[in-house]
């Protein structure tokens, strides 16, 4: 299984969010700090957004920041929402498939069961398992070669 490119972004993005919690942040910032197209970025931001996750703001003095606190935005959830199918194999998709085992397959039931125990083991984490306070310097330096940019809110 691989998650697609953009719920990788929505993981950053709001891990990103974690390390500077009341903070907004723009999305050039984030896009220089993860060397991502912004144009990109501000999909994933949208769907963010639209899944309740974050609060965005355009304009010049816009940015995104959490709309919740970290402890309660569940890492199972991110990946629901940013996440356009979890078809694992063409079986899963009954408008589309054209394989001619599956009354007699029991692949699909396993692989159903393989997905529920990775998104029930991403529920049990939220972003404040990932953005512990020890972690945010290192985070910054690893980012940023000038962290003192950044407000330290």
């Amino acid at each position: 299984m691989q998650l697609t490119v953009h719920t990788d972004y929505a993981l950053r993005v709001l891990l990103y969010l974690a390390h500077f919690p009341g903070r907004r942040v723009g999305t050039r910032e984030i896009s220089k700090a993860y060397g991502i197209s912004k144009h990109h970025l501000v999909r994933v931001v949208r769907t963010l957004h639209d899944a309740g996750f974050v609060v965005a703001t355009a304009g010049r003095s816009g940015g995104v920041s959490l709309a919740h606190p970290v402890d309660r935005i569940r890492l199972g959830d991110i990946v629901r929402a940013s996440e356009p199918s979890f078809r694992l194999v063409e079986c899963h998709d009954k408008a589309t498939n054209t394989c001619p085992i599956v009354p007699v397959c029991g692949l699909q039931g396993y692989l159903d069961s393989a997905l529920e125990a990775f998104l029930s083991e991403l529920d049990r984490h939220t972003l404040a398992d990932l953005a512990r306070p020890k972690t945010r310097e290192k985070f910054i330096q690893l980012l940023a070669p000038h962290p003192r940019e950044w407000s330290a809110s």
